[in-house]
């Protein structure tokens, strides 16, 4: 069995970093999806891509997957830069500013 172990993105959708703090282990699909010619769904008989675990740190990832017997790959998470400026949104209205802030 293969799998991978990664550090879980943020999505576009949230500001905060909710579920990017865990480890995920996710198995790697080891058969093709089929097309039901009815209905025109995808299916495979592959349930283990089903399973996702999640572990509070990376060590304890790669622990399970030797103990269990699993090709684990690690994937080191990117960091991100700090987009945020010195002030923030609040320095466009404060007092002091130098230039008048308009539209």
């Amino acid at each position: 069995m293969r799998a991978r172990i990664y550090k879980p993105a943020k999505t576009a959708m949230q500001s905060g970093t909710a579920k990017t703090q865990e480890w995920v282990l996710e198995f790697a699909q080891t058969s093709g999806r089929e097309v039901d010619p009815l209905m025109g769904w995808t299916s495979s008989s592959d349930t283990q891509t089903q399973v996702r675990m999640r572990f509070d740190t990376k060590e304890a990832a790669i622990h399970y997957a030797a103990e269990h017997g699993i090709d684990a790959v690690v994937r080191e998470p990117k960091t991100r830069k700090p987009n945020i400026r010195a002030g923030g949104y609040g320095e466009n209205f404060a007092t002091h500013r130098r230039g008048v802030w308009t539209h």
